[in-house]
């Protein structure tokens, strides 16, 4: 923690809804030459490579009307470099997504999320963390996925993998949860 972060929380805010307002696309010049990437699953990626997949995957293409809608933007209070930020995506599809599949005329709703900047010194973004769903209850379409394989859930063209696929209770899980009732006496039967 840097107690004398020589940005102020009113400007990191400021700073954020700056580079967003330009698009994640936009944001080289705004990035630390340390830059990570981070995802749940994804990452981290580092400066090059991140602006390598966002060059090549342009999720407007295929919902060219999504708005990210960003709220609740707040400075960390124990990590004070560090802008906190939600977001619910929305986005119809009518256009091609992923190169390949093509309109499906579906609006895809999906859960809140957390997402943050983090800066460095001299205002360069040094981290950008994303698609972290704070609620897969909340009203959606994903499955209660957040990032990208929301978007590819949603369409019908889930991702063949089993972190892009909605949340399912393992057996191993499954099981010892079936003892904590057995010989915990707690929890619904």
């Amino acid at each position: 923690m840097d107690a004398n972060f020589p940005i102020t929380p009113d400007e990191l805010i400021e700073r954020t809804n700056e580079i967003l307002k330009r698009g994640v696309g936009e944001m080289a010049d705004d990035l630390a030459l340390d830059f990570q990437f981070v995802g749940p699953v994804v990452g981290p990626l580092a400066k090059e490579e991140f602006l390598k997949a966002i060059g090549t995957f342009d999720v407007t293409t295929g919902f060219p009307d999504m708005q990210s809608n960003y709220y609740h933007f707040r400075v960390d209070p124990f990590e004070p470099d560090r802008v906190w930020f939600t977001s619910r995506p929305v986005g119809r599809h009518t256009g091609t997504f992923a190169g390949s599949i093509e309109p499906t005329g579906i609006r895809v709703v999906c859960p809140p999320q957390a997402m943050s900047m983090t800066f460095n010194r001299q205002g360069e973004v040094k981290k950008f963390t994303v698609g972290a769903v704070m609620d897969r209850t909340a009203e959606n379409n994903t499955g209660g996925l957040g990032g990208m394989f929301a978007f590819f859930y949603a369409v019908g063209s889930p991702l063949p993998f089993p972190e892009a696929k909605p949340w399912k209770m393992s057996k191993r899980y499954r099981f010892f949860t079936g003892l904590g009732r057995i010989f915990g006496g707690g929890g619904s039967k």
